[in-house]
């Protein structure tokens, strides 16, 4: 059984982020607040950048005694370009070409806030892409829609089985979610312990 003192709340509409955390066997309920601020000051590093946003979308919460607010935001980097969700099909095409045959970063930045300490970090898995036809591409976007992912593509879906060649680091952090670096700050700073 795996222990909590205190009640976690997810802050995301992402169904990744909720299975990914349900799969830690952590009791939790999703709370979203709407209208929050994502932009971020210049000059940030791409690892900074959605630490920054985790952050603001933390600082949104009134969070009583007993509760724990995890918010997360990920970002898609290549060089340093920085690829956020797609506006449309045309902007979805063009950053699957510009993965298409490289490598990228993929950095998910995770704020667990609760009512004295707060823990900001981000984690940081490296994708690397084949080179994409038009045809795959066009393929992806038509049956999938990517356009609630950053960088147009999710690696648990149709694109990742046939398109991505290697992966370093978190597959989970790819899908949105460091898991396991989220279940070591929570077993260390925040309480939660297995029995």
């Amino acid at each position: 059984m795996v222990n909590v003192s205190k009640k976690i709340i997810l802050s995301s509409n992402s169904p990744r982020r909720k299975e990914l955390l349900a799969g830690l066997d952590l009791p939790f309920e999703v709370k979203v607040l709407s209208g929050i601020d994502e932009s971020y000051p210049d000059g940030l590093s791409v690892e900074e950048i959605p630490q920054y946003i985790s952050r603001q979308k933390a600082a949104a919460y009134e969070i009583a005694d007993d509760e724990i607010v995890i918010t997360a935001d990920t970002v898609v980097a290549v060089g340093n370009e920085i690829l956020g969700k797609p506006i449309d099909e045309t902007d979805a095409r063009n950053m699957l070409h510009t993965l298409s045959g490289k490598t990228h970063q993929v950095v998910t930045g995770v704020c667990i806030t609760s009512k004295d300490k707060q823990r900001v970090f981000s984690v940081v898995s490296e994708v690397t892409f084949k080179c994409l036809s038009d045809q795959e591409i066009n393929y992806y976007i038509r049956h999938y829609r990517p356009f609630d992912k950053a960088g147009a593509y999710g690696i648990q879906e149709w694109i990742g089985y046939v398109g991505v060649t290697s992966l370093k680091g978190s597959y989970f952090n790819v899908m949105g979610l460091p898991v396991q670096r989220i279940y070591e700050e929570l077993c260390r700073e925040f309480g939660v312990f297995v029995e």
